[in-house]
C-alpha cells in the first residue's frame, strides 16, 4: 500500500480565486495625456466597471480594489473632494447593475472620517447586495493597513479591560477576527498596477501568503485581457505556504 502524497494548503482550501488590485496610475495616465488628474481617476472608475463585469467569467470568486488610502487625505484638497465626489456617483449609477448581477459589495476600511451622505450609500449598498453570491467586491475606501490593525488592537484591548478575553487567549484568529475583513478570505494574489514595487500598506496582515504581480499598465490601461493573463502566470506558479513540496 503506497501512502499518498502530503497535500498541500492550497490543495485544502475550496475552489476559490481571491484577486486584490492597487488600482495605482491613474493620476499619470491622465498627466501623460496633458489632462487633469480628475480625469484619470473619473476613466479608472470606467476601468472597475470593466473588470468587475468580467471578473466572475475568469473564476474570482472575491475582488479587493484599493479605491482611497488612508494617506490620499495628503493629496490637494481638490482631489480628495473631486475623488469623494466621484465615489458618491459611482455608488449611484452602478447600484441598480451590482444588484441585477449578483454581485455583493462590501466596505473595508475606517469611515470615521467619510462624510456622513457617503457613508450612508456605502451602507445601504452593502445591505441591499448582501444576499448576492456571483461575486464577492470588496472596496477599500479610508483603508490603511496599519490603521486596520491599530483599531484591532484597540478593539482586543477593550475587550481585555472588560474582562470578556484573557490576554493569554489572544492568538492570531483573535487578531484576524477584529480586523475589517473579519468574514473574508485572505487574497489569493495580489496585483499592482503603473510599474510600481510597492504594496503600498495594503492588507499587510491578510496577504502574508499571497502572490504577488506588478504590472507596468496603468490602472485605466488594465483592460480584461491583462487581468486574464496575469491570472494565467498566477494559476502557474507553486504556492509552498512555508512548506517544502514535491515537483
Amino acid at each position: 500500500m503506497t501512502k499518498d502524497a502530503p497535500r498541500s494548503p492550497q490543495e485544502d482550501r475550496p475552489e476559490q480565486l481571491h484577486v486584490a488590485i492597487i488600482m495605482d496610475g491613474n493620476g499619470r495616465w491622465a498627466t501623460r495625456k496633458s489632462m487633469d488628474r480628475l480625469k484619470g481617476h473619473a476613466r479608472g472608475a470606467e476601468r472597475v466597471r470593466d473588470i468587475v463585469e468580467v471578473s466572475a467569467g475568469m473564476g474570482i470568486t472575491q475582488l479587493t480594489l484599493f479605491a482611497f488610502s488612508t494617506e490620499n487625505w495628503k493629496r490637494s484638497e481638490r482631489e480628495v473632494s473631486g475623488l469623494m465626489t466621484l465615489f458618491h456617483r459611482f455608488i449611484r449609477s452602478e447600484k441598480a447593475k451590482l444588484i441585477e448581477n449578483g454581485i455583493r459589495v462590501r466596505f473595508i476600511g475606517c469611515r470615521e472620517r467619510l462624510d456622513d451622505q457617503l457613508v450612508t450609500l456605502m451602507a445601504g449598498l452593502e445591505q441591499q447586495t448582501s444576499m448576492n453570491t456571483a461575486l464577492e467586491l470588496n472596496v477599500a475606501l479610508n483603508y490603511g493597513g496599519r490603521d486596520e490593525i491599530t483599531r484591532a488592537m484597540q478593539g482586543i484591548a477593550a475587550e481585555v479591560s472588560a474582562g470578556r478575553l484573557a490576554a493569554a487567549d489572544i492568538c492570531e484568529e483573535t487578531v484576524a477576527q477584529h480586523l475589517d475583513t473579519a468574514d473574508i478570505s485572505d487574497p489569493d494574489l495580489v496585483i499592482r498596477t503603473s510599474g510600481e514595487y510597492r504594496t503600498s500598506n495594503f492588507l499587510p496582515w491578510q496577504s502574508v501568503y499571497a502572490e504577488y504581480a506588478f504590472v507596468e499598465a496603468t490602472w485605466p490601461d488594465f483592460t480584461p485581457e491583462l487581468l486574464h493573463e496575469t491570472i494565467e502566470s498566477f494559476k502557474g506558479r507553486n504556492r509552498r505556504f512555508g512548506a517544502v513540496m514535491n515537483t
